[in-house]
């Protein structure tokens, strides 16, 4: 029987987004030049939710795109089930902004390739940051968030999900054994 332990519940979720909400307009003096950038699936919805609360503290309207990586993916040819490729939407230039990517799980670092392989093809960012909710360590190539929520030293053979209210009804961090 898989064990499931709850790490982080609602409450912890958007304490951290608050958290990083402020770091990102500290380390960037402000929201000017600054976007957004959510990774499909759970990083739209964490940027969804840095977005607002970024735009209340500022009182600035900060753009967000959507971002799929889908056929950016170094296993894109060896997967035993071909992926769907979901929608890219980022209707603004990325020219010169500073783009804030987000995800919901850091791990071996090639989804973050990915997605900056992805971005490039849209403009050339002035710089670019990874906010992540969790950092789980286990890096198989040379990346580092910036901005975490939590960091949560994991084996190799445990799952860890990101449940959120948007998909899954419930805000909630779950670690849990993997058959």
């Amino acid at each position: 029987m898989k064990q499931k332990k709850q790490v982080m519940d609602a409450a912890g979720i958007d304490r951290s987004l608050i958290r990083i909400a402020y770091e990102i307009l500290e380390k960037n003096k402000g929201a000017s030049e600054l976007v957004l950038v959510g990774i499909r699936t759970g990083g739209v919805f964490l940027a969804e939710r840095l977005k607002k609360k970024i735009s209340s503290i500022e009182g600035i309207d900060v753009p967000l795109g959507i971002l799929d990586i889908t056929f950016y993916r170094d296993d894109f040819s060896t997967a035993k089930q071909k992926p769907r490729p979901g929608k890219t939407d980022i209707p603004f230039s990325l020219d010169n902004k500073k783009v804030v990517l987000v995800d919901d799980v850091l791990f071996t670092g090639r989804t973050i390739r990915a997605a900056m392989d992805a971005l490039i093809d849209f403009g050339r960012p002035k710089l670019i940051q990874l906010a992540v909710l969790i950092d789980r360590g286990h890096r198989e190539l040379p990346i580092r968030a910036d901005y975490v929520g939590k960091n949560l030293p994991s084996s190799l053979w445990e799952a860890v999900s990101v449940n959120l209210v948007e998909k899954q009804r419930q805000d909630e961090v779950v670690i849990e054994e993997s058959a």
